[in-house]
């Protein structure tokens, strides 16, 4: 590594509190990688969680945290060639893949068993400058700033639980569970595809459920029963749970209709404790959703660009 230093924020221990400012090194990087000079970065609720030691992924210690980054590209790899110097791009998240795994081959990698990322695998961006795979680049058009072109992971991870992991229609009823920044962008998403949508969070949410109403959201403190029944009396159409607890899924199968899905975007490494037999009775569709891959990128570039 290069002998030039420069501060980083650090998650160096699984203990709790175990971030600080260090002097981290330049990194060197190889023949098919590049060295991006970070113009923004953001912070994610998963940031906060190793933060706080409640996560229930696996942490490369010590590591520089930040996944959510764009910048100009300051260095090129040998072999990188479409690419130039001072490139305003964004970064993907999946800095380590086996491009040999059938899901790689199929365009998948965010769910290659071998991916690794930045900021809990490899060191993340919150420092001057961050080394990752060309491959991983996305272009940003140059009037789209930077404040808003670091906002493409998050709304990448909504799009993909939305437009891609989910069943949707206009006119469909949403229910989202968590106002934190996953959910009002998955209920964004939601009002971009027609669906009639609900923030579900609590008294103290008032800041972050406003959000919610600026993109046409109802939203809700407490019991959101009455509303997923107005239409017909049996339930949303689909509950997106972007809490960060486990036991929302308990209120997500106590809202969604017969026949109807729970999309699971948020973390949550507790025990569930309580019975899935109404998942049986409802015939209710369960389905995960984890990261994004370029597709996504590409089109969540577009709609961000147009101002969407």
């Amino acid at each position: 590594m290069s002998s030039l230093k420069s501060a980083a924020v650090v998650n160096y221990s699984s203990e709790k509190g175990s971030v600080e400012i260090r002097e981290i090194a330049k990194p060197e990087i190889g023949e098919e990688d590049v060295l991006l000079e970070v113009a923004n970065v953001g912070v994610c609720g998963s940031d906060l969680h190793q933060w706080t030691a409640d996560h229930s992924w696996k942490v490369n210690y010590p590591v520089v945290l930040g996944h959510e980054f764009g910048g100009y590209v300051a260095e090129l790899g040998s072999r990188v060639t479409n690419w130039k110097l001072g490139d305003k791009v964004v970064s993907e998240t999946a800095a380590v893949i086996n491009v040999n795994s059938p899901l790689s081959r199929t365009g998948l990698y965010n769910l290659d068993p071998d991916r690794k990322s930045f900021g809990y695998c490899l060191n993340g961006a919150i420092k001057k400058d961050v080394k990752g795979p060309a491959r991983c680049l996305d272009l940003v058009p140059d009037h789209l700033p930077f404040e808003q072109a670091c906002l493409t992971e998050p709304c990448c991870v909504a799009y993909n639980a939305v437009v891609n992991n989910s069943r949707i229609k206009p006119g469909d009823r949403v229910v989202v569970l968590g106002p934190g920044t996953i959910g009002i962008l998955c209920a964004a998403m939601s009002k971009l595809c027609g669906a009639e949508v609900a923030v579900t969070g609590l008294e103290t949410d008032s800041q972050r459920l406003n959000i919610a109403k600026q993109y046409g959201c109802d939203v809700i403190t407490g019991d959101a029963i009455a509303w997923s029944k107005l239409r017909d009396g049996l339930g949303a159409d689909l509950i997106i749970d972007a809490a960060g607890i486990s036991s929302t899924l308990k209120i997500a199968l106590d809202l969604v209709r017969p026949n109807g899905q729970i999309t699971k975007v948020g973390w949550g490494p507790q025990p569930l404790g309580f019975s899935l037999d109404p998942l049986v009775q409802k015939n209710v569709t369960l389905q995960g959703s984890f990261s994004h891959n370029w597709p996504v990128w590409e089109r969540v570039i577009t709609l961000l660009a147009d101002g969407q």
